[in-house]
């Protein structure tokens, strides 16, 4: 059953990604710089957290995840949302400045619950554009990276901090940016027509 859930989890993480960044190209959706920077920067280390805590087969979709964060970072560069604002840029300095500390531990349980908390103020960007504009976002997409996050805990090798608390902090905040632009949606106009 592991590896059966850790196949759908890859599965399931490639179609989030591939429809995401489709929907980039597409003028769908506007990711935000700020947030996938942040992401692109944490998600490697709790990656590591997962497979030092004996995560297993798990940690196969947040690997490729990782590496696929990294590529809609860029895209976010060109392609990504242009309305940035102070309290987004205090947002970046606080976690650049929360990755500097937690560089510093030598704890893997307090680094990946450091990176955890990063990783939920990455989402500050995104809840404050997907508010202004509940359109830009691919709610496709952030349903299908929760429920590959969940596949991947059930193809878990071993449950401990190190190994649930990223992907339960991640598959929490996707779900929240979801029903934040579902609720917005009903009360906003689509801005862009695509």
């Amino acid at each position: 059953m592991k590896i059966l859930f850790a196949v759908l989890s890859v599965i399931i993480g490639l179609s989030a990604f591939g429809t995401y960044i489709k929907d980039i190209f597409l003028k769908r959706t506007k990711p935000h710089a700020y947030t996938w920077l942040i992401w692109a920067l944490t998600q490697g280390t709790a990656t590591a957290g997962l497979l030092y805590g004996n995560g297993g087969l798990g940690a196969i979709e947040l690997v490729i995840g990782t590496m696929l964060v990294l590529v809609v970072f860029v895209f976010s560069l060109r392609h990504g949302t242009k309305n940035i604002t102070k309290s987004d840029t205090a947002v970046l300095i606080l976690a650049l400045l929360a990755i500097f500390v937690w560089w510093q531990l030598h704890n893997p349980v307090a680094a990946v619950l450091m990176v955890s908390a990063i990783d939920a103020f990455g989402y500050i960007p995104s809840f404050r554009k997907s508010w202004q504009d509940p359109w830009s976002e691919t709610l496709l997409s952030w349903g299908l990276f929760s429920v590959g996050n969940l596949c991947s805990l059930a193809a878990l090798t071993e449950y401990n901090l190190l190994t649930v608390t990223y992907l339960i902090t991640i598959s929490s905040f996707n779900i929240m940016l979801m029903i934040l632009c579902l609720l917005r949606r009903r009360k906003v106009a689509r801005l862009i027509t695509p």
